[in-house]
């Protein structure tokens, strides 16, 4: 009898920990992620200021290299982004994000983005503009 008990209890903690844990994961597809910056931040055409954002690839069967930026809560696009593949040397096991410092108290630049288990990311495309700015300050 306490063995059928523990079986029931084990089944019951395993089904709520999936009904409440799936929604907040992405998949592969979507590769949907939240991020939480707590200074504003530089993406390509826009700053977005201090925040938790969801970063998500477009539903775009034949271009993975769109990447959307939403409100925490994924009801106000906020920036639509074309991105290059990045590549490094080895898997993320977490969200990977890299910034390029910039000069006069300008916001840092959000350079790439990899979502967890990938080693193939995104790398976002700004203008030549910034991309000169972005290889000035690196080198200052």
């Amino acid at each position: 009898m306490k063995l059928l008990k523990l079986h029931m209890i084990a089944g019951f903690i395993i089904a709520f920990t999936l009904i409440f844990a799936l929604p907040a994961h992405a998949n592969e597809e979507n590769q949907m992620t939240k991020l939480t910056f707590s200074q504003s931040v530089q993406v390509p055409g826009r700053i977005l200021p201090a925040g938790t954002y969801q970063f998500v690839l477009a539903k775009n069967g034949s271009n993975r290299n769109i990447v959307e930026i939403f409100n925490a809560d994924g009801t106000e696009l906020y920036a639509t982004i074309q991105t290059i593949s990045a590549e490094r040397g080895r898997k993320a096991y977490g969200t990977s994000v890299t910034f390029a410092q910039r000069s006069n108290g300008q916001p840092e630049a959000l350079v790439t983005w990899f979502y967890p288990g990938n080693d193939i990311g995104h790398e976002f495309v700004y203008s030549k503009q910034v991309e000169s700015e972005l290889a000035k300050a690196a080198n200052n």
